[in-house]
């Protein structure tokens, strides 16, 4: 359970601001995007949603929660917050509508994951839990993906990073992610619990050690696993490793069973399992796998693919459940409308030197075109506006040109509702059926779009409107 305490200070000191002002009550719209596609690649992958939905379910001020409270002080020794306002936190229930992206769809940057709608105190304090939540997952999965999508059809990713991983929650969320991205299982035994995920694994070199000698611990390990027989090959000579794995493959063989594979966790990957796989295939162990670890990410699998190395089982870890070389998603939560007293909208935004860090205005959605099957660019429409069949609009790639959309026979609202007033009412979808999602999209998108980005734009209207407001917000009379 994530407490609602799973949040920066200065949400509830903005909060408690409302509520004094009278402000609390006002219905807000708020957009969860991101705005770069992160590892410099040219997708990402939703995900999050099913935890997103668990934690506001369970969204919930308890008495504790208010005790931690009321022990918040100010500069001046007074107390941070009035007992009033910690009363109403405490009898608050969540009423907000949320509508959002399934997860394992193929997303881009300024595209809203979520759209949250709902009393302007309640908004605020979900962001940073939302945005934890969503950032994270979203890149794990989005970093499985590109690993799976390295090592080509056939091949399969396992997720070791459960020691490497920050911490137990970004441990769990990282396995659940990266399934969702395209891993076929994890070593994570609680996450295969929880979330339905696969679990496999081998043994450590602590194994062998444990042994007077490598054959001797091969042959009690294939004792007691003698269906489930993956050796670690490389504790002390990776070549007299393989050999001794052969020998006790052939005794499995007398009792009807099979050596799995091998695995290769250091040295060089490809020389070393070339190696393998010729004395495995001469000693008639044809099937036998060739799992590698060892720090891997998408670009030393794909190098090793280049040089032929006869790997088809890959185990990742750190590099994986850590995002190693990009640790964030660069996710915001951003107030584009307020309910006025007399029922209009006052539509918002933020601004920026910085062209890609202005928020867009509005109660947006995302539309996405399709011909023959094929999504052939996504345009972000305001729902109070609305769209025409044949929608013009402005791509993020160049902002200055001006498309119209034709040819497609086929669109898709993607933003769909999940929460009505604080009620769920989006079906729940088992974890596999998202992954299929995902790798499908993936696959789909890469085969089209690998050499260049998808056409993203916002609809002419909806991008005349903002750089209306942009100019009246630069304004010196403001």
């Amino acid at each position: 359970m994530i407490s609602p305490l799973l949040t920066d200070l200065y949400q509830l000191t903005m909060a408690y601001g409302y509520w004094r002002l009278n402000m609390h009550e006002r219905e807000s719209v708020f957009h969860l995007v991101f705005r770069n596609n992160p590892f410099q690649g040219n997708y990402t992958v939703a995900c999050g949603l099913a935890t997103v939905i668990e934690f506001i379910q369970q969204w919930k001020i308890t008495s504790e929660d208010i005790e931690y409270l009321k022990s918040l002080k100010n500069a001046d020794g007074s107390e941070l917050f009035s007992i009033e306002f910690l009363t109403y936190l405490a009898e608050m229930k969540i009423t907000c509508n949320i509508d959002a992206i399934p997860e394992g769809t193929v997303v881009f940057p300024q595209e809203p994951l979520l759209r949250v709608q709902g009393p302007l105190l309640q908004c605020q304090l979900l962001e940073t839990a939302l945005l934890n939540i969503v950032n994270f997952q979203t890149l794990i999965a989005t970093k499985a993906a590109r690993i799976c999508q390295a090592v080509g059809e056939g091949d399969e990713v396992l997720e070791f990073g459960l020691r490497r991983a920050q911490g137990p929650d970004g441990a769990l969320s990282a396995s659940r992610a990266a399934y969702i991205g395209g891993c076929a299982a994890t070593s994570n035994v609680l996450a295969g619990k929880l979330y339905d995920i696969p679990v496999r694994g081998t043994h450590a070199h602590n194994w062998v050690t444990a042994f007077a000698d490598e054959k001797t611990a091969f042959a009690a390990y294939a004792e007691v696993m003698p269906q489930n027989c993956v050796l670690l090959v490389d504790t002390y000579d990776t070549l007299k490793g393989i050999e001794n794995a052969i020998s006790i493959g052939q005794q499995l063989r007398l009792q009807g069973a099979e050596l799995l594979g091998v695995r290769l966790d250091s040295g060089d990957l490809a020389k070393l399992s070339i190696q393998a796989r010729s004395i495995l295939d001469a000693a008639g162990f044809t099937e036998t796998r060739i799992v590698a670890s060892n720090t891997l990410d998408e670009y030393s699998i794909a190098s090793l693919r280049t040089q032929g190395a006869p790997i088809t089982v890959w185990g990742v870890g750190t590099h994986l459940v850590t995002a190693y070389d990009e640790p964030a998603l660069d996710g915001v939560y951003k107030l584009s409308a307020l309910r006025e007293l007399d029922g209009r909208w006052e539509y918002k935004l933020k601004l920026s030197e910085q062209s890609l860090k202005i928020s867009n205005p509005g109660i947006y959605q995302v539309r996405r075109f399709f011909s023959k099957g094929q999504p052939v660019m996504d345009i972000l429409y305001d729902i109070e506006i609305g769209i025409s069949d044949s929608p013009q609009a402005q791509t993020y790639k160049q902002p200055t040109e001006n498309i119209s959309i034709s040819g497609y026979d086929a669109s898709q609202d993607l933003l769909v509702p999940v929460l009505v007033q604080g009620r769920v009412i989006y079906s729940a979808e088992s974890i596999h059926l998202i992954r299929q999602r995902a790798v499908s999209q993936v696959a789909q998108f890469r085969k089209f779009y690998s050499e260049q980005s998808y056409a993203v734009g916002l609809e002419k209207d909806l991008f005349d409107l903002k750089h209306k407001l942009i100019k009246e917000l630069k304004s010196p009379n403001l």
